[in-house]
């Protein structure tokens, strides 16, 4: 497995960045748990949340299909929508007020994502191809 891991490694980045900036945050405002109604703090809380909510299971996917000898350009094309799809997702919902269209597309690069992901598992297993 040699392209998985790159994109793993390249969220994995993202990830700890923004961990850091809610533990930055809750030090400055000295909010130990929750987010104590502080606006910034619960837009930064679920930038990192929505993160890692959507990453892990679209890295296994993009694993198990290169696993299966997936086609390199549709590993390159799942890991790069995957990765722009959070960094366009994180920079819009950070913003206050939130441009709507920066998490429309996030989301849509993440699903396609997503989607190209769960296809080619199943056609690779069941069909042999994709």
């Amino acid at each position: 497995m040699v392209i998985t891991p790159v994109y793993a490694g390249l969220l994995a980045l993202i990830f700890v960045f923004l961990s850091v900036r809610v533990i930055q945050l809750r030090r400055s405002a000295r909010i130990a748990l929750g987010d104590a109604g502080d606006r910034q703090l619960l837009r930064r809380c679920r930038v990192q949340a929505n993160f890692s909510e959507y990453v892990p299971l679209a890295l296994l996917l993009m694993g198990l299909a290169e696993l299966q000898n997936s086609s390199l350009y549709l590993l390159h094309l799942m890991g790069l929508l995957l990765l722009v799809g959070r960094l366009v997702h994180s920079y819009g919902v950070s913003q206050e007020p939130e441009p709507t269209v920066f998490r429309v597309i996030g989301m849509a690069s993440t699903f396609t994502a997503l989607i190209l992901g769960a296809v080619t598992n199943i056609g690779l297993s069941l069909y042999g191809f994709i």
